[in-house]
């Protein structure tokens, strides 16, 4: 999509996303995370919010974070315990951090907001120059499905009530693998619009990403409570470590 550029969600999310993007399994990540990172130095990518962060420096986790987005971090820095986490502006394909951690993770489909492959093959290459040897890498994302779109697009219906209306609508380009959303919310208000695009990655292609980048998959669930990942699964949670 024109005009949209790595901090631009948080421009138009910021505002609502702990009340509107909330994937309702929070308390399983944050379990699985702490005890993947143990006594660790750890990153979040695209940390937003802190969403996760949070629940996991309550818990003793040492955490560092980075966004794209000077709004998702403000956010973060006005709860509780949120100007305590080290934060920083950086681009998951370009960054920089000048340091080095035992574990990384990048979560809730955001590896897919990075629309260009080459981007989505930097951001691997970057996480591994930041790894201690050993250091793992986890990354969370839906399963693609071509089976959800009826000639390329699909328009569901998100939310109905007496006084609003929230619509999804998404074109799909099978040969880029790119998903262009549209979220429309009507209100008596008026009409807004949320867009999001995204490119998705196969499982295999993710790993060969990772390979490329010196990392080897050493786990992959379909949840965060180490479900087997299957041909049925819509999800999956997968850990790399670097070689």
């Amino acid at each position: 999509m024109k005009k949209f550029g790595p901090g631009t969600f948080g421009k138009l999310h910021a505002e609502t996303y702990d009340a509107l993007h909330n994937p309702g399994t929070t308390d399983q990540a944050v379990s699985l995370l702490a005890e993947l990172a143990g006594n660790g130095h750890t990153l979040e990518l695209a940390i937003g919010t802190g969403r996760v962060a949070l629940p996991l420096a309550e818990q003793g986790v040492d955490i560092t974070g980075f966004d794209a987005s000077p709004e998702m971090l403000e956010k973060l820095k006005q709860k509780p315990g949120g100007n305590r986490i080290p934060t920083s502006v950086a681009d998951m394909a370009s960054f920089d951090l000048e340091e080095r951690f035992d574990f990384a993770f990048l979560i809730f489909n955001t590896i897919y907001n990075l629309t260009r492959q080459e981007d989505q093959v930097s951001c691997f290459q970057n996480v591994a120059k930041h790894l201690n040897p050993r250091g793992k890498f986890l990354v969370e994302t839906f399963v693609p499905s071509k089976e959800t779109f009826e000639r390329h697009q699909a328009v569901r219906t998100k939310h109905v009530s007496f006084d609003q209306v929230w619509i999804e609508a998404v074109q799909h380009d099978p040969v880029t693998q790119n998903l262009a959303y549209q979220r429309i919310h009507i209100t008596a208000e008026g009409v807004s619009l949320s867009p999001l695009p995204m490119r998705y990655i196969w499982p295999s292609e993710m790993d060969l990403m990772a390979e490329l980048a010196g990392l080897k998959l050493i786990n992959r669930w379909g949840g965060w409570q180490r479900e087997p990942f299957t041909a049925d699964s819509d999800m999956h949670v997968s850990v790399y470590q670097l070689q």
